[in-house]
């Protein structure tokens, strides 16, 4: 008879999960409010296409450059201590981003958030894993943490649209100061310490600084290719950023305590999910980032109006993300995930079509929001369950990384084939009329042309408008259709290479009981929390 039945939570446990929602539900709220307060922003301070961009990127490139570092650090210095200390830096710099008064003031703060929001999840992700060990509870603490994503989805167009209606654009990012205090009060009662005993305490800088790098000037290189085409320049950071993250790898393999356990990837179900996590968020991303800007500069919506019509998306986002678990009871988790994956490519096939109307794109969305959310809440199962419960923070921080590495590429990658087919319809398709400046203006983005076109009247305003929104629509409709072929690329390679095999059982089962050692070495520190 086995003797290692894992424990089952009690309330205290399920007490403190909804207290580490609360990271969960404030990033799924600033991710959505983000977006839906860009056109406000832009039109009240003015950033070129590129600055646009790095307002929403800088934040998941600095996040994904130290999810990993702040998992490892959580697993040395105790994953509860750097919660807590991270819920008060977020806070402050979500003040210093609703007083922002220039482009780049507000991607700095964006920058301050990501470094703060980067000591959150992977402390909340790797709490949930060590407090629920027995499978069933982790997958439905799991479902519900990623829920608490869709929930702040959901709230934040809706109430980040009514606060545009009043005030003014910063006070949105004012929202997550109660959920903040919330956390700071009652994390020390309910969540319970954990830390790696065997940990040595020390993180290497070097590869903090190869990792940023990389990821920074490879996005550096794609924005400047979309804004002036092929230059030696974006080319040159391009081949450096690869360069910086070969010597990242290399570094990972000969440091006895490496930033990234590389030992992870080998397990195929862990690299095949994180693959599978990365490009849904990644295209959820893409999606969404396109979606509000849609609603508001080509349909006309209000921020609230729209806010109110992606609402329908958000809650299936939330169905989503609990059906995971209960579709595993008939499926396998790896039959689950690929059909998510399959069904989001047929959803955003359908929006190839549906960008001409305003009900056929909601109904585009809620079938892209749902499936993407079922894949999202079952993947970080597969991730967290592949890894030793000692390696959990290393593991969650990876599993973040890809989280926000999706997002920020998704943006990037997508808001630059997006702005290339707008520049490239607009540049010479403009009416006669305008300034150079009016015509630079109205060619950079699409929030541009709204404004030229506000202080223009007759026949050219309306030409403008319609020249630039069908050159935003189409340039839409194309990100859609490329990504509709890699959500369905993404279906098949999952169903092929992530079968449940005995030897990845085995291996699970091997690590666990060395996990199960370790953290009997830590009981000490743990109790006495």
């Amino acid at each position: 008879m086995p003797t290692d039945i894992a424990p089952k939570a009690g309330l205290r446990e399920w007490i403190g999960l909804a207290v580490l929602t609360c990271p969960a539900l404030l990033i799924g709220l600033d991710f959505t409010v983000l977006h839906l307060v860009l056109p406000h922003l832009a039109a009240e301070l003015r950033p070129s296409s590129v600055e646009m961009l790095w307002m929403v990127d800088i934040y998941g490139f600095v996040i994904a450059g130290l999810l990993i570092p702040m998992g490892a650090l959580g697993d040395r210095i105790g994953r509860r201590r750097l919660l807590l200390i991270g819920s008060v830096l977020f806070a402050l710099a979500s003040l210093l981003t609703a007083y922002a008064t220039s482009p780049a003031m507000v991607i700095a703060s964006r920058a301050l958030l990501g470094l703060t929001g980067a000591t959150l999840l992977p402390s909340t992700l790797s709490l949930i894993t060590n407090m629920f060990r027995d499978d069933t509870q982790r997958r439905l603490a799991i479902a519900v943490w990623s829920t608490a994503f869709s929930v702040g989805n959901a709230a934040g167009p809706v109430v980040g649209g009514a606060m545009l209606e009043h005030f003014w654009w910063g006070s949105v990012f004012l929202l997550g100061l109660p959920v903040m205090v919330a956390l700071m009060a009652l994390g020390p009662f309910v969540v319970p310490e954990y830390r790696d005993a065997e940990a040595n305490g020390r993180i290497d800088l070097t590869s903090v600084g190869l990792l940023m790098t990389s990821l920074i000037t490879i996005v550096y290189g794609i924005k400047e290719i979309a804004r002036g085409g092929f230059g030696l320049l974006p080319l040159a950071a391009m081949v450096a950023g690869a360069a910086v993250g070969v010597v990242f790898l290399r570094r990972q393999r000969m440091l006895p305590d490496p930033l990234l356990d590389l030992a992870l990837f080998a397990r195929r179900r862990f690299s095949v999910s994180i693959g599978a996590q990365v490009l849904s968020l990644f295209t959820l991303a893409a999606f969404q980032f396109f979606l509000m800007q849609y609603l508001q500069l080509v349909l006309g919506l209000s921020p609230l109006t729209a806010g109110l019509w992606t609402l329908p998306g958000m809650l299936a986002g939330v169905v989503g993300a609990l059906m995971g678990p209960v579709l595993t009871r008939t499926f396998t988790p790896t039959q689950v995930i690929s059909g998510g994956l399959a069904v989001a490519a047929v959803g955003l096939a359908f929006a190839v079509w549906a960008l001409q109307g305003l009900m056929p794109t909601v109904f585009a969305f809620v079938v892209i929001n749902l499936a993407i959310n079922i894949v999202w809440a079952l993947s970080y199962d597969q991730i967290l369950s592949a890894a030793p419960p000692e390696r959990a923070g290393t593991a969650s921080g990876a599993a973040e990384t890809g989280n926000e590495l999706g997002i920020a590429l998704g943006v990037a990658l997508s808001g630059s084939l997006g702005a290339a087919v707008y520049h490239a319809m607009v540049s010479g398709s403009l009416p006669a009329g305008l300034s150079s400046r009016e015509a630079d203006t109205a060619t950079d983005t699409l929030s541009g042309a709204v404004s030229v076109a506000e202080r223009l009247s007759g026949e050219v305003a309306t030409r403008v408008l319609e020249v630039t929104r069908d050159a935003f629509t189409d340039g839409m409709r194309s990100t859609s259709a490329l990504l509709a072929l890699m959500m369905a690329g993404m279906a098949v390679t999952v169903a092929l290479l992530m079968r449940d095999r005995p030897t990845d059982d085995a291996e699970s089962a091997k690590d666990g009981a060395k996990g199960q050692d370790a953290k009997g070495e830590a009981a000490p520190e743990q109790s006495a929390r």
